[in-house]
Parts: structure tokens; C-alpha cells; sequence
């Protein structure tokens, strides 16, 4: 039973990857992995998509303030 859940786990890591992002095209990435991510190739294509959409959370690092000079 265990191993069952691990391996549905597995097959919809591309949807949990951007579930957890919060994209806003994760309803689009999960009926990718639902139907071809049987295929092997719509999985990787799925989990791509999922690793590589820019996430809305994304923030702006700024460069540190050049030191003071007295």
C-alpha cells in the first residue's frame, strides 16, 4: 500500500513542484501529467514546465549599499 502511494507521489511531482510555487499554471501542468505523463516524455515535459515558470513570489535581491565614506 505504501509503495502504491509513493509511486502516485512520484507521477504527479510536476503538479506538487507547482502546487508548491503557487503557478498560476498549475492547472494546466497537472492535466499535462494526468494525460501524458504516462507517456515518460509529457512527465519531464511536465516537470520542466513546473521547475522553470517564473513564480509569481518571485522578489527582486538588491545589490548592497556601497560603504559610506567619512
Amino acid at each position: 500500500m505504501l509503495h502504491l502511494l509513493v509511486l502516485i507521489a512520484l507521477y504527479f511531482l510536476p503538479t506538487l513542484v507547482a502546487n508548491g510555487r503557487h503557478l498560476p499554471e498549475r492547472s494546466g501542468i497537472f492535466f499535462l501529467n494526468l494525460f501524458l505523463g504516462w507517456t515518460g516524455i509529457g512527465w519531464i515535459i511536465a516537470l520542466i514546465w513546473a521547475l522553470t515558470a517564473p513564480s509569481p513570489y518571485a522578489y527582486y535581491v538588491y545589490p548592497p549599499y556601497p560603504p559610506r565614506r567619512w
